[in-house]
This record gives C-alpha cells, sequence and structure tokens, in this order.
C-alpha cells in the first residue's frame, strides 16, 4: 500500500503561509482605501490558491511515485496542469463581480479584480514553492496597487482632458456652463445629458468631457469657476 501523506507537513505549512502572507499585504493596502475586496479576501484567495497546488502536488507525487505501477497498468495519463486552471476560471468569475458600473458612465473595481486574479497566481506560485516567484509578484503587486497610486493621481490631475459632472437648476442651464468653459479657452468634445435625484427632486445634469488651454491647465482654476456661476448646484471631477 503506497504511503498516503508523502508531503511533508513543514513544507506544506511554509508553503500556506508563504501565500497568506503575500495576499495579506497586498489586501491590507486595498483595506485602507476601503475597498471592497480587503485583507481577508486577498489572504484567503491567496492561500485557497496555493492549497490547490498543493493538491495538485500530492496527486502527481502519488501517481509517479507510490501508485505507478498501477497507472501504468490501466494507462491512466495525469495532467497536473488541470488544478491550476481549474482555479484560474474560478477567479475569472469572482473577479468579474467586483466591476460595477457606477454613476456618471464610471466602471469601478477593475483594479480589484484584476489585483485578485494577480494574487490567485501568487498562491499558485507560493503552492508550488517558487518563493523567489512569489516575492517578485509580490514586489511588482505592491508597486503597481499601492506606489503607483498616487503618482496616477497627480498625472490624470495634470492632464489637460478632464471630465467632469456638472448639475444645474435647469436644462437650459447646460448652454450657460458650456459657453463658460469655450470663455475660457477650454475645448468641449462630449456632453452626455443625466438627470440626478435629490431627496426626491430631480436636477438635471450633465458628463462633460473638456481639454483645457495649455497655458491654464488647472482642474482646480476651473471647477472653481464653474461652480461659482449661479445656476451650478454642484460640480466634480470623474476621475476614470
Amino acid at each position: 500500500m503506497p504511503q498516503i501523506h508523502s508531503i511533508e507537513l513543514t513544507a506544506v505549512v511554509l508553503r500556506l503561509l508563504t501565500a497568506a502572507a503575500a495576499g495579506g499585504i497586498i489586501g491590507y493596502g486595498r483595506s485602507k482605501r476601503n475597498r471592497a475586496a480587503g485583507l481577508r479576501t486577498y489572504m484567503l484567495i491567496s492561500m485557497a490558491s496555493a492549497l490547490t497546488m498543493l493538491m495538485g502536488s500530492y496527486d502527481y507525487e502519488m501517481l509517479m511515485t507510490g501508485w505507478s505501477d498501477a497507472v501504468a497498468a490501466v494507462g491512466m495519463k495525469y495532467d497536473g496542469a488541470r488544478y491550476a486552471s481549474s482555479v484560474i476560471s474560478g477567479i475569472g468569475f469572482l473577479a468579474a463581480g467586483t466591476i460595477i458600473a457606477s454613476e456618471h458612465q464610471r466602471i469601478d473595481g477593475l483594479t480589484t479584480a484584476i489585483g485578485l486574479f494577480a494574487s490567485t497566481t501568487m498562491g499558485l506560485a507560493a503552492g508550488a514553492g517558487l518563493y523567489p516567484l512569489v516575492a517578485l509578484i509580490l514586489a511588482a503587486l505592491y508597486f503597481g496597487i499601492d506606489t503607483l497610486y498616487p503618482v496616477e493621481k497627480r498625472f490624470k490631475r495634470a492632464a489637460r482632458n478632464f471630465t467632469v459632472y456638472v448639475e444645474f437648476n435647469a436644462i437650459e442651464d447646460l448652454s450657460t456652463v458650456t459657453e463658460h468653459f469655450r470663455e475660457r479657452n477650454a475645448t468641449v468634445f462630449e456632453v452626455d445629458i443625466e438627470h440626478s435625484k435629490h431627496s426626491g427632486d430631480t436636477w438635471p445634469g450633465a458628463v462633460i468631457a473638456v481639454r483645457l488651454p495649455q497655458e491654464n491647465a488647472s482642474h482646480t482654476d476651473m471647477m472653481t469657476s464653474i461652480a461659482e456661476l449661479p445656476c451650478v448646484r454642484l460640480v466634480k471631477e470623474l476621475m476614470f
């Protein structure tokens, strides 16, 4: 009878802890930004992926060693990659559920979905005992998700193209708002009209895509000037 528990407990524990710690580091950064998927989600996904890879390794070891004669006798073929492929397929459904269409034509959850997918691959690497690869993925994820976040925001705020949502008293005020942009040498190249409800009242609004003039590309100055118009009830920049 072949030995059933042939994988060393120490190696199993080390791989699971590595996966949990790596996923937890990424999840902690997401929790600080109040994202839906946080510390526990990333930690559990990474650890579960590592466990799945360990199960695949266990099957391979048993079939290639203790049960090799039986495998040869029946002509059985084994594909160890099926465990990892099942995890990748499963995380696709979970990640897709984090992507939602929010107000004013915005799509939220893309970074969360990609982060969950990447954490899954990190967990698979940990389950396979590829510790240098885990460290590399962890560093790349932390740099891309946490370190680059403020850099991306500064870049978007410094760009000449920006999108604002403006809410006004009446639909006729839209022309006043767009004309104000043009008076400040900005180019309006897309306007989508919306209606928002506040305390039971419905107010017209618009998502306006604007290109600021090169000599004055300050988002704050432009939004302040729009907010000072008597007909404007609300103005906010949309960060896609």
